[in-house]
């Protein structure tokens, strides 16, 4: 068993240029790596991140030994396309074009029947253009599963980068990824390992509620289960991190673990204010 050894990871490697999240995600953890890098355990097995969304934590890390999962399928079939086919997946992203009447076709695709037969490099690339061009990058879907995002206003989206997304594939070579829920870490995961948890964050208010990243969305009692599955690894000696909102519900679901206060900027928002400085909770089952 390879042993990770966290304290390299402050560590700049200037002589090569580390990936960084090939998709854009509400609650992307990029702003945020300095504070999560210094609490990783200082030693770790297998890294599992159920949540993986853009992924900025694992691309930061670039564990040899890592388990990826989400529920979202369209998601895990970008991270299975980039680690098996990104030349394809390359020649698919050239051809598209930044325009409005183009990006809702293209949106509207998997409401049509022939969708289904689209090849999985296809579909990879659509998923990274709608990613790329709609509103604010705002990954959404409807009660049904459709992508539903308007178009976004850019000078020059960058669509298609060849250098990032290789560098994405060869971080990505001895992962393991699967489409499933997060409960598949208590069965998977084993003491010495550790798993970081960023899933929907709880609302701070009743208006700030955002989990349509899957149709059945993310809500109180999902956010009490992920709490009880945490428990459940605990006792098993796995270590977890988990970041989430400063909402009164998430305070008090983990006041037994170590909970701790930190800044972070946020840039993906409908509303203008609600972008900037807000509080979130790093959670942790160990010093």
């Amino acid at each position: 068993m390879q042993v990770y050894d966290a304290v390299d990871v402050s560590e700049e490697d200037t002589n090569s240029i580390p990936p960084r999240p090939f998709v854009k995600w509400v609650g992307g953890k990029g702003r945020l790596i300095p504070e999560l890098t210094k609490r990783l355990p200082c030693t770790f097995a297998r890294y599992y991140e159920p949540f993986i969304g853009g992924g900025a934590l694992f691309f930061h890390l670039q564990p040899e030994q890592a388990f990826l999962s989400d529920i979202n399928d369209e998601l895990i079939n970008v991270y299975n396309v980039v680690k098996y086919n990104v030349e394809a997946l390359l020649k698919e992203l050239s051809q598209h074009v930044y325009e409005a009447s183009y990006f809702y076709n293209i949106r509207e695709a998997d409401r049509r029947p022939n969708y289904k037969q689209w090849s999985a490099v296809r579909k990879a690339s659509r998923f990274i253009y709608l990613n790329k061009t709609c509103y604010n990058g705002l990954y959404r879907v409807n009660s049904k599963g459709y992508f539903n995002a308007p178009f976004g206003d850019y000078r020059n989206p960058k669509i298609c980068d060849p250098e990032n997304l290789r560098l994405c594939s060869e971080a990505l070579q001895y992962t393991e990824m699967s489409c499933s829920s997060y409960h598949v870490v208590v069965e998977r995961a084993q003491p010495g390992d550790f798993v970081y948890f960023d899933p929907p964050y709880a609302p701070l208010t009743a208006t700030s509620n955002f989990t349509n990243y899957s149709k059945g969305g993310f809500g109180k009692e999902d956010q009490e289960e992920l709490r009880n599955v945490c428990s459940r690894l605990d006792k098993k000696g796995v270590k977890w991190m988990l970041s989430n909102s400063s909402a009164p519900l998430i305070l008090d679901l983990y006041q037994e673990y170590n909970v701790e206060t930190v800044s972070a900027s946020r840039t993906i928002n409908s509303k203008g204010s609600l972008r900037g400085k807000v509080k979130e909770v790093i959670v942790r089952n160990y010093a």
